[in-house]
């Protein structure tokens, strides 16, 4: 079973888009590579070159954005690609539980093609779309092939909610636009590329535009 991986800056989730993040405003980038300190190490699996805290790190105040998300009775919040639990007055970063959803995908992820099913990585976890939850869901890893190729890293668009959409309707209309311009243009970013590149790179063109318009219609600046 071979496997593709594809780094992408989540400024379109897909899936797409950009990603996703897809807070009001677009979460800042991830320390570079040539940056780190003693309260971030770096993920480097699947090339994917991003500094995120530890699993067991204590901040005693939530990045601002943050999503909530509700299991049981109990909360989490997710950020960036990091997982929070509230631990008395204090909130430490932890390794999510498979089967927790969240609308977006984190700003900088990492997609991985296994079993000709896209998966999603960023800090040591992986996402899976699942339209019946109308968000991405965490899973367990994908079994590891024998091989890796390395897919173009496609274009990046940076989308803005004009109208105040909710994090929950910038996934679903972010999501909706990119499968509606898949299907007019036969051209997809999340999947691998194969022919010629001339053809390619005008499928990929006319698919960005496609993109825009939709977005553009629902209320969106896109850049």
């Amino acid at each position: 079973m071979n496997l593709i991986v594809t780094c992408r800056s989540i400024a379109i989730c897909v899936v797409v888009l950009s990603g996703a993040g897809m807070a009001a405003h677009a979460d800042p980038p991830a320390r570079s590579h040539e940056r780190a300190d003693r309260d971030v190490v770096l993920d480097h699996r699947y090339d994917h070159n991003r500094y995120y805290p530890p699993r067991g790190h204590i901040v005693s105040a939530l990045p601002p954005g943050h999503y909530v998300v509700r299991s049981g009775r109990s909360p989490f919040y997710f950020h960036g690609g990091v997982w929070y639990r509230a631990e008395r007055s204090h909130w430490v970063v932890i390794a999510p539980a498979v089967g927790l959803v969240v609308p977006f995908l984190p700003p900088f992820y990492t997609t991985i093609w296994a079993g000709g099913a896209p998966y999603y990585y960023a800090n040591d976890v992986y996402y899976a779309w699942r339209p019946a939850k109308r968000g991405y869901v965490v899973v367990k890893p994908p079994a590891s092939p024998a091989a890796v190729d390395t897919a173009p890293v496609p274009d990046k668009l940076y989308i803005y909610p004009k109208s105040g959409q909710s994090v929950e309707q910038q996934a679903t209309d972010k999501y909706e636009c990119h499968r509606w311009a898949a299907n007019e243009t036969g051209f997809d970013p999340t999947m691998p590329q194969s022919g010629s590149p001339a053809p390619a790179a005008d499928k990929r063109e006319a698919y960005f535009r496609a993109m825009t318009a939709c977005l553009e219609g629902r209320g969106y600046s896109v850049k």
